[in-house]
């Protein structure tokens, strides 16, 4: 049969590829003293089967991998058909429970009555108070709290895809910076900017970040209908999914020519950014790159207006383990990737965020983006 892909479109997972993750979660669980894992729709089921119900409901699915025994899912039998043609099905033992019936009981049937649970964190309260009730000798702790690092270090097939979606991000903000922005409004920049990742090849759009003058203040302002004015700076932060996997960046454009002050500031968060990049090292705590790139900013005096963590993992989810923030002593390992994102918001005034994707290779990191961190001139 033809492969009919793009040349830049990646193989699609495989069921090997599905039962090794499965394999390495079950040994994790092990290692971690619990008795299996509990999987819901959401990222993780989706890393772990390639399965995403068509809509997440009140209606329970649930992959249970035990550290002994083969993994099953339980779907709604009116799904049964989407989960069966999942690549996964042929590697699962798939049951299912129909309206009317007890999902909970049946559910349990797959668990040990006393076992210890890691249970996926967008895992529906109303279902694990469910599990609780039918087994309460059983007890359950987070995913992200027992088994942080499952899905942290990708494998070379998706560190492709984030590569890919990095490219893309980048084509986007070399297309938004040739747009007017003075005279336009906010929403219609990040309008063209969502347009343009879709483009370039993103199927899905998270966030348009365009935080002009005193809005870039504001890490997270997205966009609004403040008219961007000649003598702006603008915080461009962006990303969203391509081929599955996510991207991230932020870029500071000047409106015009900027003020010294402006400059300077910019240069404090550029410099930030490539201290804490260069401390990308296998063997290197989370903490440090966050520590290193803070160092940066505090002995600028701006130290008060850098307001949030340095980075943050990134994979099947735009945010997800590992955080790059003081107290994380998990350390770095070839193939985690992660935001390297600095910035300064002065309130009332203005911001700057440079940001880049960075995964760790043996001899340090290598950025998913590209694009020159000097502060462009637009008009």
């Amino acid at each position: 049969m033809s492969d009919h892909r793009s040349p830049s479109e990646p193989a699609p997972f495989t069921a090997d590829d599905f039962a090794e993750r499965l394999r390495r979660a079950a040994r994790a669980a092990q290692d971690a003293g619990l008795d299996g894992i509990l999987v819901t729709p959401g990222p993780d089921l989706l890393y772990l089967t390639g399965y995403a119900p068509v809509a997440i409901t009140e209606r329970i699915t649930m992959l249970v991998i035990p550290v002994d025994a083969e993994p099953a899912m339980i779907v709604p039998r009116l799904e049964r058909p989407d989960a069966e043609a999942a690549v996964s099905a042929s590697i699962l033992r798939i049951t299912d429970w129909t309206d009317g019936s007890d999902p909970y009981t049946e559910s349990a049937t797959l668990m040990a009555g006393t076992g210890r649970y890691a249970v996926s964190d967008s895992a529906w309260a109303m279902h694990l108070l469910g599990l609780q009730d039918r087994l309460p000798n059983s007890s359950y702790v987070s995913m992200t709290t027992a088994l942080p690092m499952l899905r942290a270090i990708k494998d070379d097939d998706e560190i492709e895809r984030l590569a890919a979606a990095g490219a893309a991000a980048d084509q986007a903000y070399e297309e938004i910076v040739t747009v007017r922005f003075a005279g336009r409004s906010e929403t219609d920049v990040g309008s063209d900017l969502a347009d343009l990742l879709r483009q370039f090849g993103h199927s899905q759009v998270d966030f348009t970040v365009v935080g002009s003058g005193p809005n870039g203040a504001n890490p997270h302002h997205e966009i609004g209908p403040r008219i961007i004015e000649d003598g702006d700076m603008v915080v461009l932060d962006f990303g969203g999914l391509k081929h599955g996997y996510g991207s991230d960046t932020t870029r500071t454009v000047h409106v015009g020519e900027p003020t010294a002050e402006e400059r300077e500031v910019h240069d404090v968060v550029r410099h930030a950014q490539q201290a804490g990049f260069e401390a990308v090292w296998p063997g290197v705590e989370c903490q440090e790159i966050d520590r290193v790139s803070r160092a940066v900013i505090t002995e600028a005096g701006y130290g008060d207006y850098f307001i949030h963590r340095v980075g943050h993992g990134i994979g099947l989810t735009t945010h997800e383990p590992p955080y790059m923030v003081e107290g994380e002593t998990q350390i770095l390992h070839p193939g985690m990737c992660f935001s390297i994102e600095p910035g300064i918001y002065l309130p009332g005034r203005f911001g700057v965020r440079i940001e880049d994707i960075v995964t760790v290779i043996p001899d340090g990191g290598r950025r998913l983006n590209q694009t020159s961190h000097e502060m462009r001139i637009v008009h």
